[in-house]
């Protein structure tokens, strides 16, 4: 929209850089551009005002397909004004003075024809169209017809308007079809899903065997090596008793080697111990026979009286304490005759032993 401005009875008009200025003055063109800056006088200027750029236009509509039904067509068309001069004077685009605003409604006049006649190309194409092939085909095929249509559109060339691109978004039935057609698709997805299920979970089931056969062959190959060791402790266990048990007999061996040398050298011990004791027994015993002979030699040597002395002494010797002793007259008396008689002397007899 141009800036226009008020000074002393004339108006000054500024447009943007996109905007193309037609201004007519008493039916003459006085100037035309895009993107002008000029004073005027409002009762005798006509001024139009033509964008230059790049316009998007959404529209939407329904359509009906070959099978009777209806669908819903949303896009976008984007055009553009190629010849502003040829779009003035076919279209008003004339502004006021005053304010600087369109005085009709140009652009929705120009949006109206680019809809009717995009939705006439369009309706043309699906109502030869099945729903299924215009729902699969539909995007595609629906903007290369309008594209087509618009494109080959005379009265668009006529007043100078260009088609650049146009986009269609979506081509949808009503939400009953929509969730009928869907059903089949989810149904299919529902049991691709319930499929991969099964198949995770037979997957699942099958590492799980195979982790159960892994563990039983563990189990197994644990038991035959337990089996294993068992055998080797006892291997070791009856080597270890064999070694033992030789061990054993050398050691009672050499017990008993060492008791016979000791018993050998004992009975030699107690023979050579016995031979001195006899010898010893012996040579005590003939010293006894010596001394015994001695004293019956000096035995047989002494008088009478020496012998009863002696035996009295011995006598003495062997008797109990006695603490007194009564001497009658009978005693004293035959005592001492026996002892003034002196006795005649006999042949000594052999001992028949020793006296004590």
């Amino acid at each position: 929209m141009a800036d226009i401005t008020r000074r002393f009875g004339f108006r000054h008009l500024r447009s943007t850089p996109t905007s193309h200025i037609r201004h007519l003055r008493g039916g003459q063109l006085a100037h035309e551009g895009t993107g002008l800056a000029f004073w005027f006088r409002p009762l005798t200027a006509a001024i139009s005002e033509v964008p230059g750029d790049d316009r998007e236009l959404a529209m939407m509509f329904h359509a009906r397909t070959a099978d009777f039904q209806d669908l819903a067509v949303q896009a976008t068309v984007t055009y553009r004004i190629s010849d502003p001069t040829t779009a003035a004077t076919r279209l008003d685009f004339g502004i006021d003075p005053d304010t600087g605003s369109w005085r009709a409604e140009p652009l929705a006049q120009l949006g109206t024809l680019l809809t009717e006649t995009a939705q006439q190309h369009a309706l043309q194409l699906i109502a030869r169209t099945p729903l299924a092939d215009t729902l699969v085909n539909g995007v595609t095929a629906v903007r290369e017809r309008i594209s087509e249509g618009l494109a080959a559109e005379p009265r668009l060339a006529e007043i100078g308007v260009s088609v650049l691109a146009v986009r269609v978004t979506a081509v949808r039935p009503e939400a009953e079809m929509e969730r009928a057609l869907r059903t089949p698709a989810r149904e299919q997805v529902q049991q691709e899903a319930d499929r991969a299920t099964y198949e995770r979970r037979a997957v699942a089931v099958e590492r799980e065997r195979t982790i159960a056969e892994n563990e039983l062959a563990s189990q197994i190959e644990l038991a035959r090596r337990e089996e294993e060791l068992v055998g080797q402790r006892g291997t070791n266990a009856r080597r270890e008793a064999e070694q033992k048990a030789a061990a054993d007999a050398v050691r009672t061996d050499a017990d008993a080697a060492r008791r016979t040398r000791m018993a050998v050298a004992e009975a030699e011990a107690a023979g050579t111990l016995a031979t001195q004791q006899a010898e010893a027994v012996r040579s005590l015993g003939e010293a006894k026979a010596a001394a015994e002979a001695a004293w019956l030699a000096a035995h047989q040597q002494a008088g009478p009286e020496v012998l009863q002395a002696l035996a009295l002494i011995r006598l003495a010797e062997h008797l109990p304490r006695i603490d007194s002793i009564t001497l009658t007259p009978d005693v004293l008396t035959g005592l001492l005759s026996r002892l003034s008689t002196p006795a005649a002397p006999a042949a000594p007899a052999a001992p028949e032993g020793p006296v004590r």
